[in-house]
């Protein structure tokens, strides 16, 4: 089962979208459910969910006869060294998209910081090949215009799972689509994007396998966590009470998710390992090695705990 690949992969859309071919080949799929038909419990978040569920299938098997078997190849003959300096090139690209949304959020301290990352990784870091400003302590920071629009206000509306793109909300659709006109590499050829979606799809092979272990039913570990990551990003990582999360997804009448849904997540009442998964899918737009380590690390919790 690998339907948690859409949430892995879901930074790769501002390149995606101009270019659904390097989507096809690179982006990840969603996994069919155990092989059987899913009751499908009505869900304020997720209103079309039936719909959703075979795209989530379809996806899936895009992942499995074309983006996978590429991205093992590209593993395979290229060095960790190149993964890395690809991954630094197009992360510094990323800036520029975090630098505007900082300053439309109104987090000017942020923004100027951005730009310092940007402007020290462009020039001593050789084009952003090599991250030089993560070691005078400018982290990357992860911005997009879908948070700039919940900082604005507008509501998250419904979850959708988008042809090859995977997982989206209403709101998130207008935001990729200005993150995509803004970023420069959409302005690139389709070769230099190809080997941006590959080196991110192969990179996060390591986090896609826990959840292929973890999920009983992939289809809503991947809505949840995907919800719950969006909601930490709009709050800049803050702590999200159960409640407020529940109201920002519509979900305020529905069942705790130590309940029903977290059974169906796979982690029954261990509430902690889901939250440390959740969180670690906002890791993933800064650095596909530390999500998948920080998926090993659940795991080893989880194993723990159900010892």
């Amino acid at each position: 089962m690998k339907g948690h690949r859409n949430v892995a992969l879901n930074a790769t859309i501002k390149q995606a979208l101009p270019c659904l071919l390097a989507g096809v080949i690179t982006l990840s799929g969603c996994a069919s459910t155990n092989g059987g038909d899913q009751k499908i419990v009505a869900s304020k978040a997720d209103p079309y969910e039936s719909a959703n569920r075979k795209i989530y299938n379809f996806n899936d098997k895009v992942d499995n006869y074309i983006a996978e078997p590429i991205s093992d190849i590209y593993r395979a003959i290229a060095p960790q060294f190149l993964q890395t300096s690809v991954f630094n090139f197009f992360s510094n690209l990323d800036n520029i998209n975090n630098i505007l949304n900082d300053f439309l959020q109104g987090k000017f301290q942020q923004g100027t910081e951005d730009t310092g990352r940007l402007a020290m990784n462009s020039t001593l870091g050789l084009l952003g090949v090599f991250d030089v400003a993560k070691s005078v302590g400018l982290q990357q920071n992860n911005e997009d215009f879908e948070q700039t629009l919940a900082v604005w206000g507008v509501p998250r509306g419904p979850y959708l799972i988008i042809p090859f793109l995977g997982p989206l909300t209403s709101r998130g659709i207008p935001g990729a689509v200005f993150d995509t006109a803004a970023n420069p590499s959409s302005y690139v050829g389709v070769p230099v994007q190809l080997v941006s979606l590959l080196n991110k799809r192969a990179n996060a092979e390591g986090s896609l396998k826990f959840i292929d272990e973890a999920a009983l039913d992939p289809y809503v570990f991947t809505r949840e966590s995907f919800l719950q990551w969006r909601t930490s990003l709009a709050n800049d990582g803050k702590s999200v009470e159960p409640a407020d999360f529940e109201d920002e997804m519509g979900m305020d009448d529905e069942p705790s998710p130590k309940g029903e849904t977290a059974m169906k997540l796979g982690v029954g009442a261990y509430n902690d390992p889901f939250k440390q998964v959740s969180l670690s899918f906002s890791n993933t737009a800064l650095s596909f090695e530390n999500t998948a380590n920080s998926f090993k690390a659940s795991g080893k919790k989880l194993d723990k705990l159900k010892k």
